[in-house]
C-alpha cells in the first residue's frame, strides 16, 4: 500500500458518522445549494461547448510535447471525505516520479521545499508547454468534466490529497469536506502559491462557512484578473 493510500484510509477512518452529521447541518438553505449546482452545470456545459477548439489544441500540444496521454487523473479528497479522480492536462514528463526522486536526492533545499509545500517553484518535471499551461491555469480545464460529474464545483476550496488534509488542516478538515472543491476559489484569487498553508486553510474555512452565490460570482470575476496577471502561479 502506498503512502498516499495509507493517508486516504486514515482520513476516511477518522471521518466518522458524527462529523458527517455536523457537515450536513449546513447553514445554507436547500434552494441556494440547488442553485449553486444548477449554475455549475449550465456554466460547465457552455464553457466546454464554446471552447471545444481550445481543448483540442491543448490535447495536441500535450501529446506532441510529452508523447503520452494528454489527460491524467489524480486522487483528491472531495465533499464528505470521498476521494475522486481530479482531471488535468498533463504538464509533466511521463517519468516524472523518477525525475523528482533524483532531484530531491541531489538538492537539499528542493527537498525541504517539497516536504513543506508539496510543490516546487522550479520543478524539473514540467515541460516547456506544461509550464505555459500551468501559469495560465489551462491545465485545469478538464476539471469542467469533474464539475459536470458532481465531483467539483466552479468555486470552492482547491482540491487536495489526503496527506495534505491530514498534515495541514487538522480540525479544519471538517470545513474543507463540507463543500465541493472548486476549479477556482479564494486561494486562486488571493495569491495562489505565494500564500502559506496556514493562510490557505484560513481561506478554505472562511469560504466553507460563508459562501454565497453572489460571492461565487465575485470570485469568478476576480479569477480572470488572477489568470492574466499570473500572480502566484508556477
Amino acid at each position: 500500500m502506498s503512502e498516499n493510500e495509507e493517508a486516504v484510509n486514515g482520513y476516511a477512518a477518522n471521518f466518522d458518522s458524527g462529523l458527517r452529521q455536523k457537515m450536513r447541518r449546513s447553514t445554507h438553505p436547500t434552494w441556494e445549494r440547488m442553485l449553486k449546482r444548477a449554475v455549475d452545470i449550465v456554466a460547465a456545459l457552455l464553457f466546454i461547448a464554446i471552447h471545444s477548439w481550445l481543448y483540442l489544441f491543448l490535447w495536441l500540444g500535450v501529446r506532441y510535447t510529452t508523447g503520452s496521454p494528454a489527460i491524467y487523473s489524480h486522487r483528491r479528497v472531495g465533499r464528505g471525505g470521498k476521494e475522486f479522480n481530479c482531471l488535468k492536462f498533463r504538464s509533466m514528463l511521463i517519468n516524472s516520479a523518477e525525475i523528482l526522486d533524483r532531484h530531491l536526492e541531489e538538492n537539499a533545499e528542493a527537498k525541504a521545499e517539497w516536504e513543506r509545500d508539496f510543490k516546487l517553484r522550479d520543478d524539473p518535471r514540467i515541460t516547456k508547454f506544461g509550464r505555459i499551461i500551468r501559469k495560465t491555469s489551462l491545465d485545469e480545464l478538464p476539471q469542467f468534466w469533474n464539475v459536470l460529474r458532481g465531483d467539483m464545483s466552479l468555486v470552492g476550496p482547491r482540491p487536495v490529497v489526503a496527506k495534505e488534509l491530514e498534515q495541514y488542516y487538522g480540525g479544519a478538515a471538517i470545513f474543507y469536506s463540507s463543500v465541493k472543491p472548486g476549479i477556482t476559489g479564494p486561494w486562486q484569487v488571493g495569491g495562489r502559491n505565494d500564500l502559506g498553508y496556514d493562510e490557505r486553510v484560513r481561506l478554505d474555512v472562511g469560504y466553507a462557512r460563508n459562501w454565497s452565490i453572489t460571492g461565487d460570482l465575485l470570485i469568478i470575476a476576480k479569477t480572470f484578473s488572477a489568470v492574466i496577471t499570473r500572480r502566484g502561479s508556477y
